[in-house]
């Protein structure tokens, strides 16, 4: 199973808009996949006891995460860098069994000039920390507002097609590295 996580608990954000149609892209390709948002993650998950005693769905995503054959995490750009949900997620979840010799693929989303290539490099940062591995291709979507209609997904040919490319590309890898094991 391929987690595609949404970085962001913003409702109606671009990312979830966003995480629909790479969901689609890979069931698709005929494989098996899920939409993972951090809007679904209840308040209390960000006060400090959740370090200790993690709500339900906190348990629930940790043990979505665990059993994947795969991660895509789509970031956008908050201030300079990934939103502080998917970071304080990231930091909520076992290690190191959580990322450890697991395939990461990264979508960077942005409504400036850079599409969000602050976030993804910093995400690459942490998760290279926890031992996963990186898958090198990246997508940065730029001018978000233009390229991500909230009603009809992406409406950018190229940016579609470079995140079709993207998840065939992540599959190969993602099974290059379970014939290694």
């Amino acid at each position: 199973m391929i987690e595609i996580i949404v970085g962001t608990n913003r409702r109606g954000s671009l990312s979830q808009v966003l995480g629909k149609c790479l969901l689609d892209k890979y069931l698709e390709l005929s494989v098996e996949a899920q939409l993972m948002s951090l809007q679904d993650l209840p308040p209390e998950t960000f006060t400090p006891d959740a370090y200790h005693d993690k709500p339900v769905k906190v348990i629930e995503f940790t043990q979505r995460v665990q059993s994947s054959k795969g991660l895509v995490i789509i970031t956008p750009e908050y201030n300079g860098s990934m939103p502080g949900a998917l970071k304080l997620f990231i930091d909520l979840l076992p290690f190191p069994e959580s990322f450890e010799n697991r395939p990461v693929c990264y979508v960077g989303v942005a409504a400036g000039q850079f599409g969000g290539l602050r976030p993804v490099e910093h995400a690459m940062q942490v998760f290279g920390y926890r031992n996963a591995y990186n898958y090198p291709k990246r997508v940065f979507l730029a001018d978000s507002y233009r390229v991500i209609d909230p009603a009809k997904g992406i409406t950018d040919e190229e940016i579609s097609s470079r995140l079709s490319e993207q998840a065939k590309g992540f599959i190969q890898f993602c099974n290059s590295l379970k014939n290694r094991d």
